[in-house]
């Protein structure tokens, strides 16, 4: 079916067409015969880059040019969001019948808003954690949506991430039963049962627009699913290394699997020795002003520095302990052929989209934080193994597994090269996880009895899969939870929320955290100070995970908890008594200990090097810790403990911008962080004031603060810039190497 016999308007037509979209691939077709442009709920469930996104592009089209709809987009990531986002930008010139262009918005963070702003857009795209929050906020325009594209539908088979977005689901065809679902999916074995839940049509399809070949490596020799073999030259003794090193000078590139960070660092080291002498000069150059851009971005950190390092031999790694930032420019070199081999944990299989000619699964355990190690599932496997091979650019793709020994050779081509892929399971009926969704249901008045909630929760994925009885039973304990600690009340058969339990949920905060963070304010500690607030929210158990403490480190970490004890809200467990307690109170003091080192100016590398933590796990430390203690501020207001804002308050801006208390001025101006802010600090600027009357020359002079950051703290502070001396600046050389970001 060519894009031209769509009966979609002529305008989307002309932007697919002139990207280079002329027909449809076989996956897409069936979509469109199936009625997913006539309104009909559809699963689709294909292997990766077989076209799903652009059949949610056409329905998101139809939608708003011809029935004057809104369509959400769900994604279980940010950075595939963020992906999402830029590809339906391109449809931005678009005019609508009104007069108006499409508009395409994305919102991802602040889950304590309802985000009225979003009305103004036809097309916005969300997390599902995001999307959950602004439906506990009863966002008013969420009413208006006409379709709903819920991507990677697979992962409702995770613990953590699916029963929020199972929840959503659930959610929006409670608001609008005549909203229309496209649900994408990687190929599963139960799709047809998702389907059944969601009333929708079902397409399940192995065709992919690359052919994938899949197989088993053992020592230098290949054996593929079909049968055929291939035998690579046997330079290292490591056969991953010497299939990156095959693969790469046939012209293509190899994504690497790796069970844990340490060993996804571990094979790009190894990597980068082993094909350094393959890479011509002009790419060493161009790799050499990558490495430059990687070393100039962010804070200065080992991490950093070796990857940078690797880089210039065409090496990089990617896992979650890396800075966004330094994750973007690994992701965009990738897609440009920069970066011949990229290792990876296997969280980048369900994330953004980096296909390679050859996939190498170095190992099929993967590592989890006090399990130690399991084989990966199927599905996994599948989701990995479907990154091989690049539209466009490759006819094939190869994915292949690394055995050890002849036994594990067929172990690995039975169990996941031949196998099918697990059926998907509900993981809802967890007490932890169904709370605050019980909690929201009342809250936000989607149901005002008992009975209201059994209904809702009887329409969930769970409830299709195990019957609604159940989950009615952990249901009833929670909702007996939720009353013993006034988060609802009931007047005869009507059950509603009370202001702190309706607080709690738009708060998206677990509601045990809500019950700790009440109670702990009751009493004041003999010392308020900064630590009784940082080890407060690391007491709660939305702060996970936490920093790990190690065994050498228990007697620092005691001492820490001796030394504040006075500031605590909490009582210390006894030692003797019940050592798992104390040892967790230590880890709770541990995290508190890095977000202290981090308010304290700490360099991120001091941070990294004393308590074993990486940058992106400082990152997601430093946003949760932020969100816990806007909870804290918020919780505080409510139960009227003034005494509280003020400093509660001051930690929030300290640990948004990682800041001593003299420095909140300077930080707040657009260009300035925390290092520049502590260079014009320590160089006597230490006022707003200070900088309005400071000469500019001045500012110039300074490091990391040339003319462009100085004109624009002037601008801010409402100094007077002359013509000609602005003129004369301009014409210096300036000393500024670093980007322009509020990092600095």
């Amino acid at each position: 079916m060519k894009i031209e016999d769509l009966t979609v308007p002529d305008s989307v037509k002309e932007v697919l067409i002139r990207s280079g979209i002329s027909t449809l691939y076989p996956p897409q077709e069936e979509a469109i015969k199936a009625g997913a442009l006539d309104g009909r709920n559809l699963v689709l469930a294909s292997p990766t880059a077989s076209g799903k996104t652009l059949v949610a592009e056409l329905c998101a089209l139809k939608h708003v040019l011809e029935k004057g709809g809104k369509v959400l987009y769900l994604s279980p990531l940010r950075a595939l969001a963020n992906e999402k986002f830029d590809e339906f930008k391109k449809y931005a010139q678009i005019r609508k019948r009104n007069g108006g262009h499409v508009r395409v918005g994305i919102s991802t963070g602040d889950f304590d808003s309802s985000d009225p702003w979003l009305e103004r857009y036809d097309i916005i795209v969300t997390t599902n954690e995001k999307a959950d929050s602004l439906l506990r906020h009863r966002a008013k325009w969420m009413d208006e949506i006409s379709l709903v594209v819920a991507d990677e539908v697979h992962l409702l088979n995770d613990a953590e991430r699916g029963p929020t977005l199972e929840v959503v689901l659930a959610r929006l065809l409670q608001i609008n039963p005549d909203v229309q679902l496209l649900v994408l999916s990687a190929t599963v074995r139960n799709a047809d049962e998702l389907a059944d839940w969601l009333k929708a049509e079902c397409i399940t399809t192995e065709w992919r627009p690359v052919v994938l070949r899949e197989g088993v490596v053992l020592q230098s020799e290949t054996l593929f699913k079909d049968g055929s073999a291939l035998k690579v030259e046997k330079k290292s003794a490591d056969p991953t290394m010497n299939l990156a090193t095959y693969i790469i000078k046939a012209g293509g590139q190899a994504l690497i699997f790796a069970a844990t960070r340490k060993s996804a660092v571990a094979l790009a080291k190894k990597a980068s020795s082993e094909i350094a002498d393959i890479l011509s000069k002009p790419m060493k150059r161009a790799l050499e002003s990558l490495s430059e851009r990687i070393a100039t971005t962010g804070e200065h950190t080992r991490l950093g520095d070796g990857l940078a390092e690797l880089v210039k031999n065409g090496v990089a790694f990617h896992h979650a302990g890396l800075s966004g930032a330094h994750r973007r420019i690994i992701e965009d070199a990738f897609r440009e052929g920069k970066i011949k081999v990229l290792t990876a944990t296997p969280t980048l299989a369900f994330g953004v989209n980096l296909p390679a000619r050859m996939v190498i699964i170095h190992d099929y355990r993967r590592y989890d934080p006090g399990y130690g190690f399991y084989p990966i599932s199927v599905l996994e496997y599948k989701q990995m193994a479907g990154r091989a091979g690049r539209p466009k650019y490759d006819r094939v793709g190869e994915a292949l597994l690394v055995a050890k020994t002849d036994d594990e050779r067929d172990y690995l081509m039975d169990s996941y090269v031949l196998a099918q892929p697990e059926r998907i399971w509900s993981k809802l009926a967890v007490e932890r996880i169904l709370r605050p969704h019980v909690l929201a249901t009342i809250a936000a008045n989607y149901a005002q009895t008992e009975q209201g909630v059994m209904e809702f929760f009887g329409k969930t994925f769970y409830a299709h899969q195990y019957a609604p009885e159940t989950i009615q039973r952990l249901i009833a304990k929670i909702l007996r939870f939720l009353y013993d600690e006034e988060m609802i009340d009931v007047e005869g058969e009507k059950t509603f929320a009370t202001r702190f339990g309706r607080r709690i949920s738009e708060l998206y905060i677990d509601p045990v955290s809500g019950v700790i963070i009440r109670d702990a304010l009751q009493d004041k500690p003999p010392v308020l100070g900064d630590v009784s607030f940082l080890h407060l929210v690391a007491h709660t158990p939305d702060m996970f995970p936490k920093v790990r403490p190690y065994s050498n480190e228990m007697d620092e970490l005691g001492m820490f908890v001796n030394v504040h004890k006075e500031e605590l809200f909490f009582d210390v467990p006894s030692e003797w008594d019940d050592r798992i307690a104390f040892e967790e109170f230590l880890g709770e003091a541990k995290t508190a200990m890095v977000l202290q080192a981090w308010i304290e100016e700490r360099t991120e590398d001091e941070i990294i090097e004393r308590f074993r933590v990486q940058p992106g796990d400082l990152y997601r430390l430093i946003e949760t810790g932020k969100w816990l203690l806007h909870a804290s501020h918020e919780l505080a207001v409510l139960f009227g403990k003034k005494e509280y804002l003020p400093i509660l308050s001051e930690v929030m801006s300290r640990i948004e911008k990682g800041v001593k208390k003299e420095l909140l001025p300077l930080v707040k101006l657009e260009g300035v962080g925390r290092v520049r802010a502590r260079i014009l600090f320590n160089s006597g600027f230490k006022t707003v004031e200070d900088l309005k009357h400071a000469p500019i020359e001045s500012l110039t002079k300074l490091p990391l603060i040339g003319p462009a950051v100085a004109k624009k703290i002037k601008e801010q502070v409402g100094g007077f810039i002359k013509t000609d001396e602005w003129k004369k600046l301009k014409q210096e050389k300036s000393p500024e190497q670093q980007p322009l970001t509020d990092y600095y």
